[in-house]
C-alpha cells in the first residue's frame, strides 16, 4: 500500500528584471531581508522569504508582484537570479508533482504553494493612496518600448557658486501621451553601456509638474534633478544618469519609462490639507503638488498647505524664489538651513518642533496627508518629531500612526 507523498513544493517569490528600475525599495522594505541586490538584478533569497507580501505595495512598477510554483530542491538561486535578463517561463515539473501531491494528500503541499501571508507592520508610511486620490497610469513604456521625449529647457536652480547643482528639466512629449499624477516618477535610460557591458539601468526621478502639465495644457513634465559627483562616502564618481540630463541642451532627446507609482499621491478632494516636507530634489513631488493646488485655489480648492523644506544653505535650496513669491495665505513656508555660517544647524524635524501647534493642530484633522521625500536620514527624524509633537498635544502617537498608514494618510519617500 502506498502511504502519503509529502512533496516539498515552493512558490518561489521573484523580481522581474525587465520591469525593475533598481529603486531600492523593496530590499529597504522587507522585514527580514530576505532581498538583495548585485549591480545587476534584486533578487530575492527562497530560503528566507517567507511571502509576507510587506514590499508589494510599496513597489512603483509592480516588478516585485512575479511567483513561480517549483520544487524546493529546485529553487533558482540568487546567483542564477542575478544572471537574468527576463524572468524564466512557468515550468510543467513543479505544477505535475503539485497535483500529485494534492492527489495523494501530501502533507503540507498546499500551504507551501502560496505565499504565507504573514500580517507585518514593519513598513513606517502608507501603502495605499488617499482614498480620493486618482486613479493613475503605470508601466505604459518599458525598457523594450521607451518613449522618446524632448528637451524643451534646461536649467540651473542653485547658484553657480554653490557645490550643489540641482537643474529644471522639462521634457515634452508631443503627441505621444504621457499621464501622470502629481507624486509619481518616470525612468530616464541613459546612453552608453556599464563596465560589464549591458546597457545601463533606467534611473527614476519623482516628476515635478503637476498632471496637467509644466506648462498648463502642455504634453509636458518636468524634473529636479541634482548632478552627483561623490558617492555617500564622499569618493569621487560622475553619477551616469545625473550628470547626463544636467548636461541636456535644449532640442536633445532622451528615452522615458513608466510612468511609476500607485500610492504617493495627493488627494483629490478640495478640502484636504497637505503637509509636506522635503529636503532638496525631494521637493519634486512637493513642487508638482503645490502648482496643482495652486491652479485649482481659484476653483473652490480651500484645504491647507504646510511646508517643512530644508537644504544646506539658501543658496543650495531649489526653487526658492519661487516659494517665496508665493501667497502667505496659500502656503504656509518654513525653511531649515543646516550649513549656513555663522548660524547654529537646523534640520526639518528642528522647524516642526518649533511650528508643533500648528502641526498638531493638522494632526487633529482627519483631512491632512503627510508627505515625506529627501535622503533616508531625515526619515527617522522627522517621524520622532511628528511622535514627540503629536505626545505633546493630547494625540497618542501610538494609536495615529497606524492609522495615519491605515488611511492612505503618511507617505514616505526616502532614498
Amino acid at each position: 500500500m502506498n502511504g502519503p507523498v509529502s512533496i516539498e513544493v515552493l512558490k518561489q517569490h521573484l523580481i522581474d528584471p525587465e520591469i525593475c528600475i533598481r529603486c531600492n525599495t523593496c530590499e529597504e522594505t522587507c522585514p527580514i531581508d530576505a532581498i538583495t541586490h548585485d549591480d545587476n538584478n534584486y533578487v530575492v533569497r527562497a530560503d528566507v522569504c517567507n511571502g509576507c507580501m510587506a514590499c508589494v505595495s510599496p513597489c512603483p512598477t509592480g516588478a516585485i508582484d512575479n511567483w513561480r510554483t517549483v520544487l524546493r530542491a529546485e529553487a533558482y538561486s540568487i546567483d542564477e537570479q542575478f544572471t537574468w535578463d527576463v524572468l524564466p517561463a512557468q515550468g510543467t515539473t513543479a505544477d505535475d508533482a503539485l497535483r500529485a501531491g494534492q492527489a495523494e494528500g501530501g502533507v503540507g503541499a498546499q500551504a507551501a504553494a502560496e505565499p504565507a501571508g504573514i500580517e507585518v507592520d514593519t513598513v513606517r508610511g502608507s501603502t495605499v493612496p488617499p482614498w480620493s486620490a486618482a486613479k493613475p497610469y503605470v508601466n505604459l513604456y518599458t525598457h523594450k518600448a521607451p518613449l522618446r521625449a524632448t528637451v524643451v529647457g534646461n536649467y540651473r536652480l542653485t547658484e553657480a557658486a554653490t557645490e550643489s547643482d540641482i537643474h529644471h528639466i522639462v521634457l515634452d512629449f508631443g503627441t505621444t501621451p504621457f499621464p501622470v499624477l502629481e507624486g509619481q516618477s518616470l525612468g530616464i535610460l541613459p546612453p552608453g553601456t556599464a563596465p560589464d557591458g549591458r546597457a545601463h539601468h533606467a534611473r527614476q526621478y519623482s516628476i515635478a509638474s503637476p498632471r496637467d502639465g509644466e506648462r498648463k495644457g502642455y504634453n509636458n513634465i518636468s524634473l529636479t534633478v541634482k548632478r552627483v559627483t561623490q558617492d555617500y562616502q564622499g569618493k569621487r564618481v560622475d553619477g551616469v544618469c545625473s550628470n547626463y540630463l544636467c548636461d541636456l541642451k535644449k532640442g536633445d532627446t532622451v528615452e522615458v519609462i513608466g510612468p511609476f507609482g500607485n500610492t504617493f499621491l495627493m488627494p483629490n478632494h478640495a478640502d484636504s490639507h497637505l503637509l509636506m516636507i522635503c529636503t532638496g530634489t525631494g521637493s519634486a513631488p512637493m513642487r508638482a503638488m503645490t502648482e496643482y493646488r495652486r491652479r485649482r485655489r481659484l476653483k473652490g480648492a480651500t484645504g491647507k498647505l504646510m511646508l517643512f523644506f530644508g537644504a544646506r544653505t539658501q543658496e543650495e535650496l531649489p526653487y526658492f524664489g519661487p516659494l517665496l513669491n508665493l501667497p502667505k495665505d496659500f502656503i504656509d513656508t518654513n525653511f531649515a538651513f543646516s550649513r549656513t555660517p555663522g548660524q547654529p544647524k537646523r534640520y526639518v524635524q528642528d522647524v516642526m518642533r518649533e511650528r508643533a501647534a500648528d502641526v498638531a493642530q493638522l494632526l487633529r484633522d482627519d483631512s491632512t496627508y503627510i508627505y515625506v521625500c529627501g535622503l533616508k536620514g531625515m526619515e527617522d527624524g522627522v517621524l520622532q518629531a511628528l511622535q514627540a509633537i503629536a505626545d505633546q498635544h493630547g494625540l497618542a502617537w501610538e494609536t495615529l500612526w497606524p492609522k495615519l498608514k491605515r488611511d492612505g494618510r503618511l507617505h514616505l519617500e526616502t532614498y
